[in-house]
Parts: structure tokens; C-alpha cells; sequence
């Protein structure tokens, strides 16, 4: 391998110069590529030395482009049997946003600078939250390119340790949740909880003290409710489709316990729920699993509204059912003298069925109540110096 410098002559008499880079792949079959500057041709030769050694490397002449790339990264994650509405997002994520701007450009051109680039044009017109998420969906297709022997290496990676510093700081950006703004406080709940009309009530009463997922309350089964032992397993979930499948991560499949009020609603439920093939809790009129959108603008938004959830400007306060969801989480932090049930961090975390402890801290941590820290330090120095 070799770098070297070279000059002509233009036709207008001014002299034209490039630095080359000279070398054989694996094969022996040589290859050749220039660069303006002394640097970048220093810096590539360094990389495609190492990457031919390891038998990694792939010239541009075999690489293949971002957008063929994504086609065989959504091929993969059909294949590995994702669920509809995530390989739609996932689509979405390449046709959208990924193919328009970098579609053409060969996978062996792709570089840190230009990932930055990609990401700024995003921040252009996109959401902090969705440029975050086509850059995973980014390294994702890098990843799989590069387990395909399509590319030496996925930059992606590398940018992302390297700025994980700066994601946090985009994080505290966002703000945290606060009670009575994105979390309902008890006082909210109770006024909530007395205007639940009839039809609404078993399944909003249930998503405010067991904090299933909106999906996975579509999903429930009777067969996986324990009346007796006031407990619900969640085993399967509904998605946007209306297509019951597997959850999302192990740690979803959880047993939650339920307060004495939700099983006595539940038990009442039981005897005039509509019946249907698949013996759903929460069904529709006809048995089948019910819509999404049907809980939220004729259960959850109505019942706010009846109970004054609103804004100044006239609209509801919580526009999802995740709000209820936060509730229960604080539900559960909240100390027992406040009306909470005061339980751990790793418990809290099994009850809402995250895959990761540390997701539980992240989003619910700052919920968790500090103790007075002067009236301790004093009382670990006394003890200190006896």
C-alpha cells in the first residue's frame, strides 16, 4: 500500500494536483482511490490497511447503496417476525427519511462527518425524537450490512459512544414528568374515578391501579385474570391492527396485583362483558378486540371532561392513556403516608413490566422521595465521633 501525490496539467495551463491512494485487496486485485487533501488520503489509508488485513474491507466498486441496504435490513426484520405496526414504523423510517438523503451514497462512503450532516438536515423539519429515532434505525441497517460483509464498519456506533454525553443533556432538555402536567395527581384520580361512566369503567379503573399498557389492556384475557387471587397476568398484547401477538420483551409477561375495588368491578364486568372467541376482557360489542382510539375519545376523554381535567383553554388535560399509566407508576413510589404504596425501585420496575432497570429510574426516578440530608448528616456525624 502506498500514497502518493499527483500532478497534470488542465487544458487552461493551471496545474491540477490529488493525492493517491494505491493498494490490493485480499484477492490481490489492486485498487485506487484520490483525495484532495494529504490528510484525508493519510487517514483512509490507515483505515483500508487495517480493514484488508482483517479481511473486512469492500471497495467501492462492490459496495452497495443505503437504499439497498434498508431493503435488506426490512427483509431481515420481516423475516425475524416483527410485528406489522413496527415494520411499517420501520419503513417509514427508510422511505421517509433515510433513502431521500443518503439513498444513493454507497455504504463504503459512509463516514462520521457525513452521518453529522445527515443528522443536522433532519433536525431541519423533524422532531428531536424522530431524528433520534431514524439515526438508530440508521445504525441498525449498518449493523446488518456489516454482519453481511457489506461494509467494514458501522460508523453509527462509534458516533453514539461518543456523544452519549450530549444525549443526556437533549434528555434534561426534555424536562421530567410533573404531577398535575403530565402525570394525573390523586386528587385528579379520585374526581376522574367518579365520573368513569358504565361502559368505560372496568377498563379505565383497571389502567389507573395496574398500569397496563394500553395494548396490553386490549389483549387481556379472562383466562388470565385471577379474581380470587386478585391478580393479572399479562401474557399477550393487542397492536394497533387489532392483531393479538406476543409481547414486546420477556420482562413484559408480569403478574400485577389488584386492589380490592378493580376485582369486585371485574367480577361485576364478568357477567355482561360481551363474549367472543377470544375471550377478551376489555372486548367490543361484538366480542373483538376493541379500538384504541374508541377507549380514548369515548372512555378516557369524556370521563375527563366530566371531571374538569382541563385546561384553561377548554381542552383535556391528558390526552392518553399512557397518563394513567405514570399515575400508577407514582402510585407505587409514593409513600405510604401520602396514600402510595412506597415499593422499590427493581419492584416498580417488574410491575411495569420494563425490560431495563434502569428505563424505570430514567423516567420515574426523580418521583422517588429524598429523605432529609442534614437531619442524616448530623445523625451519621454524632455516631461518627462518639
Amino acid at each position: 500500500m502506498a500514497v502518493r501525490k499527483r500532478v497534470w496539467r488542465n487544458s487552461d495551463g493551471s496545474q491540477g494536483e490529488a493525492w493517491i491512494v494505491e493498494y490490493r485487496d485480499r484477492g490481490g486485485k489492486p485498487h485506487i482511490k484520490s483525495f484532495r487533501r494529504k490528510r484525508d488520503a493519510g487517514s483512509y489509508h490507515a483505515t483500508v490497511g487495517v480493514a484488508v488485513r482483517s479481511g473486512v474491507h469492500v471497495p467501492d466498486s462492490q459496495s452497495i447503496m443505503v437504499a439497498e441496504a434498508g431493503q435488506l435490513w426490512l427483509t431481515s426484520c420481516e423475516a425475524a417476525g416483527l410485528e406489522r405496526s413496527t415494520l411499517d414504523t420501520y419503513r417509514q423510517h427508510v422511505e421517509f427519511h433515510i433513502v431521500p438523503l443518503l439513498g444513493t451514497v454507497k455504504l463504503s462512503q459512509i463516514s462520521v462527518p457525513m452521518v453529522r450532516g445527515f443528522e443536522d438536515a433532519l433536525r431541519k423539519d423533524r422532531s428531536p425524537a424522530m431524528v433520534r429515532k431514524v439515526a438508530t434505525a440508521l445504525g441498525a441497517i449498518l449493523s446488518d450490512a456489516q454482519d453481511r460483509g457489506l461494509v467494514a464498519q458501522n460508523v453509527m456506533r462509534g458516533l453514539r459512544s461518543q456523544r452519549r454525553g450530549q444525549g443526556a443533556l437533549v434528555d434534561k432538555r426534555k424536562g421530567k414528568l410533573k404531577v398535575g402536567v403530565d402525570i394525573p395527581s390523586p386528587d385528579e384520580i379520585r374526581s376522574l374515578i367518579a365520573h368513569l361512566g358504565q361502559r368505560w369503567r372496568p377498563l379505565l379503573l383497571t389502567a389507573i391501579f395496574s398500569g397496563l399498557r394500553a395494548s396490553e389492556l386490549r389483549g387481556l384475557r379472562w383466562a388470565d385474570v385471577e379474581l380470587k387471587r386478585g391478580e393479572i397476568h399479562v401474557r399477550q398484547r393487542a397492536d394497533r391492527f387489532n392483531v393479538i401477538g406476543r409481547l414486546k420483551s420477556e420482562a413484559g409477561e408480569r403478574t400485577v396485583p389488584l386492589p380490592p375495588m378493580v376485582v369486585n368491578t371485574l367480577r361485576e364486568h364478568r357477567i355482561a362483558c360481551p363474549k367472543g372467541e377470544q375471550d377478551l376482557v376489555f372486548p367490543n360489542g361484538a366480542g373483538n378486540v376493541e379500538n384504541r382510539g374508541n377507549i380514548v375519545n369515548r372512555g378516557f376523554i369524556p370521563a375527563m371532561l366530566a371531571a374538569g381535567l382541563v385546561t384553561k383553554s377548554g381542552k383535556v388535560k391528558y390526552t392518553g392513556l399512557h397518563a394513567l399509566r405514570h399515575f400508577y407508576a407514582s402510585w407505587c413510589i409514593n409513600r405510604r403516608a401520602d396514600g402510595g404504596l412506597e415499593l422499590p425501585l427493581k419492584v416498580v420496575q417488574a410491575r411495569l413490566g420494563h425490560a431495563s432497570i434502569q428505563v424505570t429510574a430514567d423516567v420515574y426516578g426523580h418521583l422517588f422521595p429524598s429523605g432529609d440530608d442534614g437531619a442524616e448528616m448530623v445523625a451519621a456525624e454524632r455516631a461518627f465521633f462518639k
